[in-house]
């Protein structure tokens, strides 16, 4: 049996961290146990005000991604000439398949991408240099109807809209 000694000392020796812990300068065996209480019961206050803070941070996050997905982005599609390319900008709402879309249509045109940079994080976004693969020339506002036309539409059914509008 462990006598009323040994357990004293033992006590004592356990006790021994707590004031460094506790940043305390007592060495009453009751403080120092309160003040190791108190630190532990500030640590959980903290912890739940860390925790609320967090939800509320989740909270306007997914409010945020909500209304960006309601945000209506208008149809925009630029196209320049610039030499021997066409330079298209198009932004628009994300949607399915919008870059293949526009892809087949500059394919229906006879049209190369040279360099695309397409962005669709929260709306689709495509910035692309063409060039045509004969020396036909493309009209400017051809071009613009069949990529407006390839936004609107849904993959696959829109060949016959580019049909019309380049004169196939």
């Amino acid at each position: 049996m462990v006598t009323k000694l040994q357990r004293r000392t033992a006590s004592r020796r356990k006790l021994q961290f707590l004031p460094t812990l506790s940043n305390t300068k007592s060495v009453k065996r009751s403080s120092i146990v309160l003040n190791v209480l108190l630190q532990c019961h500030k640590l959980k206050v903290k912890l739940e005000e860390i925790h609320r803070e967090y939800q509320n941070l989740m909270t306007i996050r997914n409010q945020y991604f909500t209304l960006l997905k309601h945000i209506q982005v208008p149809k925009e599609v630029k196209v320049e000439k610039v030499g021997e390319e066409f330079v298209v900008k198009v932004s628009c709402n994300k949607g399915r398949d919008k870059l293949i879309s526009i892809l087949e249509a500059f394919e229906v045109l006879g049209l190369n991408v040279v360099r695309a940079r397409v962005n669709c994080s929260h709306f689709f976004a495509m910035e692309a240099i063409a060039v045509a693969q004969d020396q036909k020339t493309t009209d400017i506002n051809d071009l613009t109807q069949a990529i407006l036309m390839a936004i609107e539409k849904q993959a696959g059914d829109h060949i016959k809209g580019f049909c019309q509008v380049s004169k196939c």
